[in-house]
């Protein structure tokens, strides 16, 4: 008897997808099939509900503001609900730049205009005045486990984590979440957040089977062993990307910590 598929489901495809976010899903279909494991994948666009306990991993990647506004009126409208419920009931989900704001209370805009979010992380959003933009790289932490993570990053907002939610990581080159505290992302239960794209799991393997475990211990009941592959090549695909962000200089280390040796 083949294993259950680890069931996906792909919020707004059309709308935030701009910048290659259907690479991540690719990266997780791939790894999953190197396992003998298959991937499901469910669009879940404008006015479609979602389903608690039907989906094991949630995607809600990235769009311009326009696209992003009409989401934000859809996930309160339709889904906040339904996404609350699935992730309070063990499901995971990767949320990247426009979605990493709209997994929190909300974004306000540059002409105060507010944005609802959906609530799955506890964290807040204001646009500032200049775009932070380049190659990023953190040190991040999972399941007590410390990786190098690198990707691009590129937004207006300013975020700002709440009690409940921890940063993925720490900001060594970039900007991360405000290019002030030092922190980037945000992680609550399963929930990543982030502003790393480019699309982010190519270069970041670990990241993927964190992923990949979360959601296959939502379906099975508890967290599988994954057996290792040959990361050689996305290995020294983050290592050319953490290099391009030590390259642009690191930033200024926030009030009332070292900066970096």
């Amino acid at each position: 008897m083949s294993p259950p598929a680890l069931r996906l489901g792909h919020l707004y495809p059309g709308e935030m997808n701009i910048y290659a976010d259907r690479g991540n899903i690719a990266v997780l279909e791939r790894r999953l099939a190197w396992r003998g494991l298959a991937l499901e994948v469910t669009p879940l666009g404008v006015g479609d509900p979602v389903e608690p306990g039907a989906h094991d991993l949630y995607y809600l990647g990235g769009g311009q503001d326009r696209d992003q506004a009409v989401v934000a009126e859809d996930l309160a409208r339709t889904k906040a609900d339904g996404l609350r419920a699935a992730v309070a009931g063990g499901a995971a989900a990767l949320c990247v730049c426009g979605g990493f704001q709209l997994a929190g209370h909300g974004y306000t805009g540059a002409d105060g205009s507010r944005m609802p979010g959906v609530g799955i992380l506890d964290l807040d959003t204001v646009a500032g005045p200049t775009r932070l933009i380049g190659d990023l790289a953190i040190e991040a932490e999972l399941d007590g486990e410390r990786r190098l993570v690198a990707g691009f990053e590129n937004h207006a907002g300013r975020t700002r984590l709440g009690p409940g939610c921890r940063p993925l990581g720490r900001v060594l080159d970039g900007h991360g979440n405000n290019g002030e505290d030092g922190g980037e992302g945000g992680v609550a239960g399963r929930v990543i957040g982030t502003y790393l794209h480019g699309p982010l799991l190519p270069r970041n393997p670990w990241l993927a089977d964190t992923l990949i475990r979360w959601a296959l211990a939502h379906r099975l009941g508890e967290p599988p062993e994954l057996a290792p592959l040959d990361d050689s090549l996305e290995d020294a695909a983050r290592a050319v990307a953490a290099a391009r962000a030590a390259a642009r200089g690191r930033r200024p280390a926030p009030r009332g910590r070292a900066p970096r040796a």
